[in-house]
């Protein structure tokens, strides 16, 4: 009986065993499949944001999509895709030719310190105002902001001549102009900001949609293309008066000395 007994028990401890081994390689057998599988995810993981990164790396940048879109030419401008921005009596007989970038610290300098004798100039009719606006410091410093700015300027022009004029005085100012360094003027909330100050721009929902849609960013390209084509223009700021290049006025009397010198008169 007790020998009986001591064998069964032998064989249900071995057949415990067994199960207790069975089940241990079925736990493993789980363990590997899961391990394998979440390192296959892992991988596909990994290989999917390569290719991700991969696709990204190889879609057209906004100015490279802008770059072969077609131009929408801000009212209030002429010629070729609107690249010719004239503001003033047409009857006048002089112009008075600026050439400048926005990120451009002498182009501040000049408006800050010239800027309301020039525009007075334009307004009481002794001459027209024309501008060619570049963008090179772009690729000089690296960055976007002259071509940002730009589209910005092209946006306001779209609104009214003077909103052109007096949103290009704040975005030069003493205030709001950045060290040409720093790309400020890449940012669309930031030229927003800026545009808040000129009342005709000051909550303007259609300028700053076309600030943020980025709809004069095609014309802003043809403007700066425009700029890199001025014959005599080697450097910003740029004054031509009849299309003769003068050497750039610090002050208000110099302004009227140039004029002199260049025979416009009242």
């Amino acid at each position: 009986m007790s020998q009986r007994n001591s064998q069964a028990a032998k064989s249900a401890a071995r057949e415990r065993i067994r199960l207790q081994q069975e089940a241990e390689r079925k736990r493993e057998k789980r363990k590997r499949a899961m391990i394998v599988g979440v390192s296959i995810v892992a991988v596909l993981a990994v290989a999917g944001g390569v290719g991700y990164a991969v696709m990204q790396s190889n879609q057209p940048s906004k100015w490279e999509e802008a770059a072969d879109a077609k131009v929408v030419a801000p009212a209030n401008s002429s010629g070729a895709d609107g690249t010719k921005v004239t503001i003033g009596e047409s009857a006048a007989k002089n112009t008075v030719h600026l050439y400048e970038d926005p990120r451009c610290p002498g182009c501040a300098a000049m408006e800050q310190s010239i800027g309301d004798a020039i525009d007075k100039g334009m307004k009481d009719g002794d001459y027209k105002l024309t501008f060619t606006i570049g963008t090179f410091l772009d690729n000089n410093l690296s960055g976007e902001g002259s071509k940002n700015a730009l589209s910005a300027l092209g946006a306001a022009l779209n609104v009214s001549p003077e909103a052109f004029l007096e949103y290009k005085t704040a975005l030069y100012s003493a205030k709001y102009h950045p060290s040409e360094s720093t790309d400020k003027f890449a940012k669309d909330e930031y030229l927003i900001k800026v545009a808040n100050t000129v009342d005709a721009l000051k909550n303007n929902k259609k300028f700053q949609s076309a600030v943020e849609k980025g709809t004069f960013d095609p014309w802003a390209l043809k403007m700066s293309d425009s700029f890199q084509s001025a014959e005599g223009v080697e450097s910003t700021p740029t004054i031509k008066i009849n299309d003769k290049v003068v050497e750039t006025p610090k002050t208000d009397d110099a302004w009227k000395a140039a004029l002199k010198k260049a025979g416009v008169t009242k």
